[in-house]
C-alpha cells in the first residue's frame, strides 16, 4: 500500500478558487490519491473532472462546527450525493456529545448515513475538544449509526491529529469501522506514524509534499 493511495487530497479554505480546485484534481489524478476533498459547492465540478479515474470525490457535511440541525446536515448530504459525491465527511454535534445527548448524536450521524445511500461516511469527532472517554463514546455512536470511518479533526479547531488519539480511536472502534487522521499532517514521517497507529486514511492539504518528500 502506497501512502498516496490513502490520502484524501484536501482543500477546504473558504477562499479557495476554481483554479485551485482544478489544480487539486490534477494533482490527485497524477499521484493516485484516494480522493479529492472539497466543500460541497465544488462537488459537481470535481466529480466531473474525476470521471473515469480511480480518485473519489469527497465533501464535508456540517463543516466545520457540526452544530447545524440534523435536517440541514441530511439535506446537505442529499444534495452532495446528487452532485456526485462518493464520500461524505460529517462533523459530529460536539455540544450534544458533551451534554450527554447520545441518542441525538447517534441519530444525527444516522441521518447523514441514510442520505449517503450506501456511500462512505466519515464522522469527524474534533478530538482536541473531547476527553478520552468522550472519544470512546463518540466512536461507539458512529459505529452504531453505520459510519464507515471515525476521523480526528476538521483542521479548523485548536488542534489536529495526534498519534495517541489515532491509537485510542482505533482501539475504541476495534475494527468495526476505520480511522482517518486529519489535521496538521504535513510530512511523510507524520503520515506513516498515523498509519502505524491505526489510521487507514490520511486527510491533508500537503499530499503532494508528502509523496514527493
Amino acid at each position: 500500500m502506497s501512502i498516496a493511495s490513502v490520502i484524501d487530497h484536501t482543500l477546504l479554505k473558504p477562499e479557495a478558487t476554481r483554479d485551485q480546485i482544478v489544480q487539486l484534481c490534477t494533482e490527485a489524478i497524477t499521484h493516485g490519491f484516494a480522493s479529492v476533498c472539497v466543500n460541497s459547492c465544488w462537488v459537481s465540478e470535481v466529480s466531473e473532472r474525476l470521471v473515469a479515474t480511480d480518485v473519489r470525490t469527497c465533501t464535508v457535511i456540517g463543516f466545520p462546527l457540526g452544530a447545524a440541525s440534523t435536517h440541514a446536515k441530511a439535506a446537505e448530504a442529499t444534495y452532495a450525493v446528487q452532485d456526485g459525491a462518493d464520500e461524505l465527511d460529517m462533523v459530529i454535534n460536539i455540544g450534544w456529545l458533551r451534554s450527554g445527548d447520545y441518542d441525538a448524536v447517534r441519530d444525527d450521524i444516522a441521518a447523514v448515513v441514510e442520505a449517503a445511500q450506501g456511500r462512505c461516511v466519515k464522522v469527524i469527532l474534533e478530538t482536541c475538544l473531547l476527553s478520552d472517554e468522550e472519544i470512546r463514546i463518540a466512536g461507539k455512536l458512529a459505529v452504531d449509526a453505520g459510519a464507515s470511518f471515525v476521523k480526528t479533526s476538521t483542521g479548523f479547531s485548536s488542534g489536529g491529529a495526534t498519534v495517541e488519539t489515532v491509537a485510542l480511536m482505533a482501539q475504541s472502534v476495534a475494527g468495526r469501522c476505520q480511522v482517518k487522521a486529519s489535521g496538521g499532517i504535513h510530512t511523510a514521517a507524520e503520515a506513516k506514524a498515523m498509519i502505524e497507529a491505526g489510521a487507514t486514511r490520511i486527510g491533508t492539504s500537503s499530499g503532494v509534499a508528502i509523496v514527493e518528500g
